[in-house]
């Protein structure tokens, strides 16, 4: 796949709906996985990818940090879209993390204790399925107007890890996604809660770690 003309090859999918190129990133023939986050709009992405291909793995780091709401919807998106959930938590429960941490450091008070805390509940638990899953691709819901570096990516890109990340959506805008979540009638948490990213337009470190 380092072969791959990716600025060519996005422009082609510029073209293409988000259903062709998720199956563009499965006639690769190479080891693909998706995740989720389970927030406000996950529920775009799940539905995208089980329509294609219900056996694609989608990976869910529950860093064990968010509300109810977000849990509720979690559960009941994959009861209806019955995706291959693939499921990680940190090997520290976020209670022992809160007595020995204080509770959730914030990044510009203590700085590496914000670190260690990403990796902890982020970072370590998606590298271990990476490791177990073994894929070459990693298919996105990331999209172009969220983060400044986003903006820098495109529907095809390589992450530092050696993984093509292709990201069907990328082009999308907030009613784009609105829109779909509308005409499919799918469920939307009220309330989410990351606590590795500071601000909503912040990254969490999944896509520039390594």
């Amino acid at each position: 796949m380092k072969d791959l003309d990716l600025v060519k090859i996005s422009a082609e999918l510029a073209q293409q709906s988000p259903q062709d190129i998720i199956r563009w990133a499965l006639s690769l023939g190479e080891p693909v996985m998706s995740s989720t986050s389970f927030s406000q709009n996950a529920a775009v992405m799940l539905h995208l990818v089980t329509s294609v291909d219900r056996s694609v793995p989608v990976v869910w780091v529950d860093s064990g940090y968010n509300v109810p709401d977000a849990y509720r919807v979690a559960e009941r998106l994959m009861k209806e879209l019955k995706p291959n959930m693939q499921i990680y938590i940190p090997e520290m429960t976020a209670e022992r993390r809160n007595a020995i941490m204080g509770g959730i450091p914030h990044p510009d008070d203590t700085p590496e204790l914000f670190k260690e805390f990403s990796r902890q509940v982020k970072l370590e638990p998606f590298s271990r399925a990476l490791d177990e899953i073994k894929p070459k691709i990693w298919i996105t819901g990331i999209r172009k107007e969220e983060t400044d570096f986003r903006k820098g990516l495109d529907i095809l890109s390589w992450d530092a890890r050696g993984l093509l990340k292709v990201a069907p959506i990328f082009h999308w805008t907030a009613d784009d996604v609105q829109q779909y979540m509308d005409e499919h009638q799918l469920p939307s948490c009220k309330h989410y809660f990351d606590p590795t990213k500071v601000a909503e337009n912040a990254e969490c470190g999944l896509h520039t770690a390594a």
